[in-house]
Formats: C-alpha cells, structure tokens, sequence
C-alpha cells in the first residue's frame, strides 16, 4: 500500500490551487507550507469574494480558528460541494466555547467536508463525546497513547462513518480513517507542538493533497500527514545538530516539505493498517 509517494507527486505536478480561509496569527505559514509542497494559495475570505473566488481553486480548506469569518466558510463551502471540490475543515477548539460548540455544528449541517483534520478533543467533541480541550491545544486526557488507541480510532471511524468523511486525528500517534479502513502513522515529533500553527499548517496541507487527487481524499490526507511527520523529523535533527529552538524549527519544517522527495517518503514513513 506504499503508494503514498504518488500523492505527493501529484502536488508537485499539479500545483493545486488551496483557498483558505484561515485565522491571522496563522495564515503566513499556511500560505507558506502550501507553497513548500509545491501548490499555491489563496487567502481570500471576505464573503463578498469567497463563491468567486472557490470557483478558481482546486480545493478549499474552513480553519476555525476565523471564527469571525463562518458565513464565509459556508458560502464558499456550499459553492465547492456543488463544483465537486474538496473541502478540507480544521475545527479548532472545536468544543472550547458554547459559540464554537454552536458553529462547529453550524458548519458540519451546512457543509460537506472531504477530510476533517483536529486533534483529539477537537475530534471527540465533534463525535459527540466528551472532550477536555484547553484553548486550541489537546487535553492531557484525551492524547491518543497505545492504551487507548483502539478507543480513539472507533470513534474517529463511527464520526467518519456518520457524516460520510475522513477523520484525520494529529497527535503522538496519528489515525486517518474513513470509517471503512484506518491507518495510523507514528510519524512526527514532540517540538511540533511547540510552534503556534503546526496544525494550521497541517490542514493546508491536506488541503493541498486533497486539491491534488479527490478522487481518493483518504490517501491525499494520509499522505499529507505522513510528508509533516517526515518533515518534523528530518527538522528536529536539524534542530539537535545545530543546538538551535523552535522559531528555526518552523523554518526547517517548512524548509523539509519544499525538498522532500518521493524516496524520503517511502523509506521514512512508519505507518500500521488499523483493523477496528
């Protein structure tokens, strides 16, 4: 199933076009790392632009973390559904107040999105389940450990399998499902949590993938998760070489995308097919 070298690929070749309409302490590096993988963004989201605008991208990708700007997420939205284009959403503390709590929901009954991408409390939440969230960060409680993998992948799968899409849930361990077949990557490292946007980034990504190849949002969004884990990797040595701090990591990280190769994909993922 090492497939996922193509998918990345397709990015380079293709250069997909990703709207995003994402929060502002972000959207440098969301622009930045759709670029390093070889696509082109577009950050508009006024909503006197957004249906116009979607009609030239190859996919778009809703972050919650512009809250202020949902009735953009659902133009824009409604006019890719119909267009056929993928749709990429980020609920970011997804369940953190009673107006995300309401918006996220909002969002979910008027938008159908090809791949979900949060973390652990911001996926339990959107399943109905409780979540323990502090700000945009996961919750000790809910990070995804061996102990309690099996749990966190049949609720991803159940979400998955309910609203028809694919859940992406990034942590220590990653698990990508849609709701019939499920992977999980051991990718990654721990100085990712320690820059503002590392997720962010991550959705543009898959955003960028899922532009790429939407016939198969499944293996673009395994695939963009597997290229930010390698990329984190290959960022962290840097980092532990050079004695240098997270503001160089981000640098390096994004630096790892732009010349990640299809041979760095394939021999440094570490993935398992999850049977639920």
């Amino acid at each position: 199933m090492n497939e996922f070298s193509n998918y990345l690929r397709r990015v380079q070749e293709q250069a997909p076009l990703v709207q995003c309409i994402t929060n502002f302490v972000t959207v440098n590096d969301c622009a930045n790392i759709i670029l390093a993988s070889g696509g082109s963004p577009s950050m508009s989201q006024d909503i006197r632009e957004v249906e116009e605008s979607v009609c030239n991208a190859d996919a778009l990708v809703c972050n919650m973390g512009a809250i202020d700007f949902v009735d953009s997420m659902v133009l824009a939205g409604k006019k890719a559904n119909t267009m056929g284009k993928p749709v990429v959403l980020d609920p970011v503390a997804a369940g953190g107040t009673q107006l995300r709590r309401d918006l996220s929901k909002h969002l979910l009954e008027e938008v159908h999105f090809s791949a979900i991408r949060g973390n652990a409390s911001e996926i339990r939440f959107l399943a109905g389940q409780h979540a323990m969230g502090s700000g945009v960060d996961v919750s000790n409680a809910d990070v995804i450990t061996e102990n309690n993998l099996s749990d966190a992948a049949d609720i991803a799968g159940s979400l998955a399998e309910k609203i028809k899409t694919v859940i992406a849930i990034s942590g220590a361990l990653d698990i990508i499902t849609d709701g019939t077949q499920t992977i999980v990557l051991r990718n990654g490292c721990a100085t990712m949590a320690r820059i503002t946007g590392s997720g962010c980034m991550l959705t543009s990504l898959v955003g960028a993938f899922c532009g790429a190849s939407p016939e198969n949002p499944f293996m673009a969004t395994v695939s963009a998760m597997a290229v930010m884990g390698i990329a984190g990797e290959l960022a962290e040595e840097k980092r532990l070489k050079n004695g240098t701090g997270n503001a160089s990591f981000r640098t390096d990280l994004i630096d790892a995308v732009f010349n990640m190769t299809e041979e760095q994909l394939r021999r440094g993922i570490r993935y398992e097919i999850y049977k639920r």
